[in-house]
């Protein structure tokens, strides 16, 4: 087999890939913009420091939820494989009712309590009043979250993700026009300081919602999947959106929690190293968007041909995604092992932290290697209906490698900052292992998912 990718796959893959970066992106852009914007407010201190308690706590709820869009993305792409666009539509309406449904009950009580619980996260008054009312405005909008949610995930699945990142741009206008309406008070608006940051990202959630309806009611849709008939709800389908994507909901918390823990065991070391250790993961997940980005065109791609049961085509096309994304994980290696300090300067200009955290970064550089083809690979096994699989072997070994590992480096051996960070790429490397050794086995593409 040529480790060389192969022009008519990769040109396909690539026009999946590039437009979900674009889109992907464009969120990250929205947190930067937010804070920026939110930073230039009196007693900015105590606004940045509630803002972010309250977008992290934000991000750990959404991301559980957000991760349905996998199984809509996977059930589509399976019905798209086989030409099945009523089936598409269906999966899509199914989706959209969920969404809603759980997104009105769960935002609505996180509104309601909010302002009461968020001194669990937040120990000064002023903080605690901020961020109360940061994540209460912020969940109005969980209801049209989610439906977006459910779009994305049939708009990867149909391979459209040009759609995704017309949204990305979309939103990103509309939230700093908001933004510079309801935090400032410009043009006779209300000044909201950090409330009007948070409603300006649910208006511009509601207004993201209606481009999508407004895509889907275009004549290519209505046409083909007949998007303009009246809305179906399946049981069943919603019962296989859940099985598909609880796994990775879990997943992704668990993660979340076993990197917060490896943060605090970093501070065992001492504050400098920890400020460190949060700069080079700030790094490395912007660095991981391209990765995503792989990961959903293969599952687009690999779900098409499942559905076709073109087993030997689906599997052409996870393994020349496999060369990009080990290609193009190279590269990004090379940059942060040669380049550490020029990455370093674009998220600090602290002299300390950054000389502290270029050894740190150096080792991420390792680990993105196995961790970008991991990514992939999770996608494609998730594809074949195997997300316990891969829920089950990252957070085991996130949690019974990385974090003992860590922990007996750092507190037990004492042994300092670079011998904790090597515990990084041994829980990267294992968990990549993993996946490829289920990969290479010929069964994983043969399942029907139950349908």
């Amino acid at each position: 087999m040529s480790f060389i990718p192969e022009k008519k796959y990769s040109q396909k893959i690539l026009s999946i890939v590039l437009p979900a970066v674009a889109g992907l992106s464009s969120h990250i852009l929205i947190s930067i913009v937010d804070t920026a914007m939110v930073g230039r407010l009196e007693n900015a201190e105590y606004n940045l420091a509630a803002m972010g308690l309250g977008v992290l706590t934000t991000w750990a709820i959404v991301s559980f939820f957000s991760s349905f869009s996998t199984g809509t993305h996977i059930l589509v792409a399976r019905e798209e494989g086989k030409g099945n666009y009523a089936n598409c539509k269906k999966i899509l309406q199914t989706s959209l009712i969920f969404g809603f449904l759980i997104g009105s009950f769960f935002g609505f009580m996180i509104y309601l309590i909010a302002p009461h619980f968020s001194y669990l996260v937040a120990k000064d008054p002023n903080v605690e009043k901020l961020t109360g009312e940061y994540i209460s405005f912020r969940f109005l909008g969980l209801p049209f979250f989610l439906m977006i949610v459910s779009y994305r995930g049939f708009f990867f699945g149909i391979g459209h993700t040009k759609i995704f990142m017309i949204s990305g741009l979309i939103l990103n206008i509309v939230n700093i026009i908001l933004n510079w309406l309801l935090i400032f008070g410009n043009l006779g608006f209300p000044k909201l300081g950090l409330k009007g940051a948070a409603l300006a990202s649910s208006i511009s959630t509601v207004v993201d919602f209606f481009f999508y309806l407004y895509v889907t009611f275009l004549r290519y849709y209505r046409k083909k999947y007949h998007t303009e008939k009246l809305i179906s709800f399946r049981m069943n389908i919603m019962k296989s959106i859940i099985k598909l994507s609880l796994p990775v909901s879990f997943q992704n918390i668990f993660i979340l929690v076993g990197f917060l823990i490896f943060l605090a065991i970093i501070g065992f070391i001492g504050t400098v190293y920890q400020a460190a250790t949060q700069v080079v993961i700030s790094i490395i997940f912007i660095a991981l968007l391209p990765c995503f980005a792989f990961g959903i065109a293969a599952q687009t791609l690999v779900g098409n041909y499942l559905g076709q049961k073109q087993y030997s085509l689906a599997e052409k096309y996870a393994v020349e995604t496999l060369k990009l994304i080990t290609i193009f994980s190279f590269f990004l290696a090379i940059i942060y092992i040669l380049l550490p300090e020029l990455l370093l300067n674009l998220i600090t200009t602290d002299k300390a932290i950054i000389q502290t955290a270029k050894p740190a970064l150096k080792i991420a550089g390792i680990s993105q290697i196995f961790y970008g083809i991991a990514i992939v690979l999770a996608y494609i096994l998730q594809t074949a209906g195997l997300t316990f699989f891969v829920m089950k072997s990252e957070v085991l070994t996130n949690w019974l490698i990385l974090l003992p590992l860590s922990y007996l480096s750092s507190v037990v051996l004492k042994l300092g900052f670079v011998a904790t960070w090597i515990s990084l790429p041994v829980y990267i490397f294992i968990y990549a292992l993993l996946l490829l050794t289920k990969f290479l086995k010929d069964d994983w593409n043969m399942n029907d998912l139950n349908e």
